[in-house]
């Protein structure tokens, strides 16, 4: 299922599961809850939801979006506000996609593809270990958690989608900061501390929606 169907679908599911945002929110954060917080989180889901409805061409690659999408929602709205990221979201989203994964090879019979999520939970997870364990003071460990569930989905989706949404995250959060502090002629924003958590979503959705392009350009 992928085009204008596969959009449509992805929009509207990601906009319903995201109406749940406020209260992953306030059971997991003490972060205030405005009123903008329940249509922006929708907006989120059906705009991403949609855009990787939009590309992906199993439902099982869109139910795995779909079933990350309040997660990711909630965990980016937190992690600005607060620069921690739930395990109490974290883990459950996890598990629930293992579970899905089970369920597609067993439904199926098609083992690839859950295979691929499973190296792709591996390979970010260790990535983003091996940051932490460097510089733990740039990095926390609910960062870790995250990339294995972004992974999951990456992997599930392809090896493209992989390898460009767990890069994207970095350029995303270098490239703003260094462009604003050069304007702003201001090296002590490079030092300053930000949440990564909003960065490492983000990124996974340009490695769903651009990925197979990006590395095409990459490798020509």
């Amino acid at each position: 299922m992928s085009g204008p169907a596969g959009a449509l679908v992805g929009a509207l599911l990601g906009g319903v599961l995201c109406l749940g945002v406020p209260w992953l929110v306030a059971r997991t954060s003490e972060v205030a809850r405005g009123p903008r917080l329940l249509p922006g989180a929708v907006l989120a889901g059906v705009v991403s939801a949609g855009a990787a409805g939009a590309v992906l061409d199993s439902g099982w690659a869109l139910a795995a979006v779909l079933v990350a999408t309040p997660a990711c929602v909630a965990l980016a709205f937190i992690d600005w506000h607060t620069r921690l990221l739930p395990s109490r979201i974290v883990l459950p989203a996890t598990g629930v996609l293992l579970g899905l994964l089970a369920l597609e090879w067993a439904v199926t019979g098609d083992h690839d593809a859950p295979l691929r999520a499973l190296v792709g939970l591996v390979a970010a997870r260790s990535i983003y270990w091996v940051l932490w364990f460097v510089h733990s003071a740039g990095m926390g460990f609910g960062d870790v958690r995250l990339a294995a569930l972004l992974g999951l989905v990456l992997g599930r989706a392809g090896w493209a989608e992989l390898v460009v949404g767990t890069y994207a995250p970095f350029l995303l959060f270098a490239v703003p900061g260094l462009l604003l502090a050069l304007v702003r002629r201001d090296r002590s924003l490079l030092r300053a501390a930000y949440p990564f958590g909003p960065f490492m979503v983000l990124g996974a959705l340009v490695g769903l929606v651009a990925g197979p392009g990006l590395a095409d350009l990459m490798t020509a």
